[in-house]
């Protein structure tokens, strides 16, 4: 019996004929025999069609061994009989299975709830409309439903959010985005022009530029040096990126935890969190020239290099805020009223974020450890850094707002240590080749673990060493269920929770 391709995250690539091909019940039952594993989670599911039928593709995480696991099964084109599904076995691949069903028209044929999740114009069936969604409905004389969305005030991306309430209890939320897709996966494969797949990446999620700026380009730079382990720790490249990414965490833990402060009307955490935010973005501004790094990040290269000037800008920078950050935490956990509003708020069990997939701090607050930057490393992490996960078990709103606060102290300790080991007076840019060749038919990913979690990209040339098939999966896809329970505070056996559209800027502020 043939084996999944087994490979890690810093390996360059693997050439499609590589990869063994299953007949569907057979790759079924292997997804489910690694995903039965609590270490083991799914991080990429999709199809890419042919003239031979539709093949698809599984990227399985195994947090124990380091390794990532491959496998692909194709599907006759003459057969249409419906599929047993995954979902039934591992309710945390609903959205990957229901977005198969929106784009190919396959049949799961027992899916729990196959709704749609974005409603792109070439869907495969097209009477399938935002009008005509299958909201989750609950009767009842004592029930009302609140609707909120999807117009918001300020910058908030169209988002619909359906509350089925008993008197003031909300029994049930359903999330429903993607009321303006973009289309970003489609775009990337439709050019072959390397800068502007750059920029189509950095426009992926406003408050991820830096991750998945950097997850294209590791795609790019593993399909562009065939058979090599890439690793970026080898060259100062690598720790600019290390840094530019842990400053994001950072400016968007401070931008969420004033975005919580808000929430409950403490204006003085939220007023002094915008401040402190306010100057990591504006360094960053005088490094790259963008608050949010665009133009930082480019595959084989840089045309920001850190200076000298820079370096101790970032230090200085840097030391206030931890500084006055520190007064800030001290302010809430000092405050009986804020803590009031945060603790026993919002729980997500252990147990729920393990069965719907959460990933990132939302799966870390809720006691289940999962970080690439300690278990599928890359880069700068796992040599330069070791990596010590943050964690908190209590599953509640004071459990996230708790890692946001020890990562924030975290994350300038990790800044401070490589700067410590760049030498600027010797660094000599190498600027972004964005002619370089592709290996052809051939699959490479990135996994990068962003400030809400891993964000995972995963690319697919043809013989012409163009994309055939680009998929992008950010942490939001799970972090919404873990979101929808948390409010529900229901049982997850009633599985019915929330969907979520890729290629959306969306930040929760409670995710």
């Amino acid at each position: 019996m043939k084996k999944w391709f087994m490979t890690s995250n810093r390996q360059g690539s693997v050439k499609l004929d590589a990869i063994p091909c299953f007949p569907y019940p057979e790759f079924l039952r292997g997804m489910h025999g690694y995903l039965r594993n609590e270490p083991c989670h799914l991080a990429a599911y999709f199809g890419m069609p042919s003239e031979e039928g539709l093949r698809l593709f599984c990227l399985v995480l195994d947090d124990a061994s380091g390794k990532i696991l491959i496998a692909s099964s194709r599907l006759d084109p003459n057969d249409t009989s419906p599929l047993p599904s995954l979902t039934a076995l591992y309710p945390a691949a609903h959205p990957f299975e229901r977005e198969l069903t929106e784009q190919y028209g396959i049949c799961f044929a027992d899916h729990p709830w196959n709704k749609p999740l974005r409603f792109a114009h070439d869907r495969a069936d097209r009477s399938r409309t935002l009008n005509n969604y299958p909201f989750y409905a609950i009767r009842g004389q004592a029930l009302h439903e609140v609707n909120v969305g999807p117009i918001h005030a300020g910058i908030i991306e169209p988002g619909c959010f359906r509350f089925i309430c008993n008197g003031e209890q909300v029994i049930h939320l359903e999330i429903v985005l993607g009321f303006q897709h973009r289309g970003i996966e489609r775009l990337i494969c439709g050019t072959p022009n390397r800068l502007r797949q750059s920029v189509l990446s950095e426009s992926i999620a406003g408050d991820s530029v830096v991750a998945h700026a950097l997850a294209y380009a590791e795609v790019a730079e593993g399909l562009g040096q065939p058979g090599l382990e890439f690793d970026p720790a080898a060259n100062d490249l690598g720790i600019e990126r290390t840094v530019a990414l842990e400053m994001e965490r950072i400016a968007m833990h401070l931008a969420d935890t004033g975005a919580l402060c808000m929430d409950i009307g403490y204006q003085l955490g939220q007023v002094a969190c915008e401040a402190l935010r306010t100057i990591v973005i504006n360094t960053t501004q005088r490094w790259c020239g963008n608050r949010f790094a665009k133009g930082l990040i480019r595959f084989g290269g840089t045309h920001y290099p850190l200076t000298d000037d820079l370096k101790m800008l970032v230090l200085k920078n840097l030391n206030e805020v931890e500084t006055r950050y520190a007064e800030v935490v001290h302010s809430l956990e000092g405050t009986s009223s804020v803590l009031a509003r945060f603790e026993d708020c919002g729980v997500v069990t252990r147990t729920q974020a393990l069965r719907i997939g959460a990933v990132g701090m939302a799966a870390r607050a809720s006691g289940l450890v999962r970080d690439i930057r300690q278990t599928h490393p890359r880069g700068a992490y796992g040599k330069l850094i070791a990596h010590d996960p943050v964690a908190e078990n209590s599953g509640d709103v004071y459990a996230r707002l708790r890692v946001r606060m020890r990562e924030v102290a975290q994350s300038a300790g990790y800044v401070r240590t490589l700067l410590d080991t760049l030498d600027c007076g010797m660094r000599v840019a190498s600027l972004p080749d964005y002619r370089m060749a592709l290996e052809s038919d051939a699959l490479a990913f990135s996994l990068v673990e962003g400030w809400r979690g891993e964000v995972c990209h995963v690319g697919i040339t043809g013989s012409d060493g163009q994309f055939r098939q680009y998929k992008i999966y950010d942490p939001s896809l799970h972090n919404w269920t873990a979101l929808a329970l948390s409010v529900r505070g229901v049982g997850i056996s009633d599985f019915p929770i929330c969907n979520k559209s890729f290629n959306l800027s969306y930040c929760g502020h409670d995710l």
